[in-house]
């Protein structure tokens, strides 16, 4: 489980097809002695397991799944992601519950400045736009984020200066991918709404 508050702007650094499926090296500023093998880290929203490391790197290796549902298949050498560590129990939680379980690829429209923030609209796939609700939280590549405003299948957030400046958000751009994490509640008020 992860909030949505990212730790650390990595780098690719390294991108390999393998027999088993798509290799990836991530340069990181953690501290890799405290990073286990085996361990869970939200890339840009997507939650990958550490299966190596080095001084200042580790690699993790995604099933053709996982790069057909995410943005990760465009990934390149030198490509910035967003990287947060799982959460510990006794955590501050300061974003909202997530996963790490990307539920679709959303699209830019536009990047608005409005004072000191950026104001951005976003498509949303559907029919993953119905669990999308003002007010309500989303995870847009690993940042926890609240929608402002929803009309059919957009949506639109407002990014404070911190946000932008400490997160990949800061390289968005109208046309670009964005991985989405529709908030825990709404997809299982969704099933129960189904079931019962």
């Amino acid at each position: 489980m992860f909030t949505g508050i990212v730790t650390d702007i990595a780098t690719v650094r390294m991108v390999r097809d393998t027999n088993r499926d798509r290799r990836f090296e991530i340069a990181t500023s953690y501290d890799l002695s405290t990073v286990d093998i085996g361990a869970s880290i939200s890339h840009s929203g997507c939650c990958l397991t550490v299966v190596e490391k080095g001084a200042d790197w580790f690699a993790v290796e995604v099933s053709g799944e996982t790069l057909a549902l995410t943005h990760l298949g465009d990934w390149r050498v030198g490509r910035r992601i967003n990287l947060e560590r799982a959460a510990k129990v006794g955590d501050e939680l300061g974003g909202h519950i997530v996963s790490g379980h990307v539920d679709g690829i959303g699209e830019v429209l536009s990047v608005t400045p409005e004072g000191g923030s950026r104001r951005v609209q976003f498509r949303a796939p559907r029919p993953l736009h119905r669990f999308i609700a003002p007010k309500g939280s989303i995870t847009v590549d690993g940042v926890s984020l609240t929608v402002n405003a929803v009309e059919d299948d957009t949506f639109g957030v407002n990014l404070i200066p911190h946000t932008w400046e400490v997160t990949t958000l800061g390289d968005l751009a109208a046309g670009g991918r964005v991985n989405l994490e529709i908030d825990m509640l709404a997809r299982y008020l969704a099933r129960w709404r189904e079931t019962a």
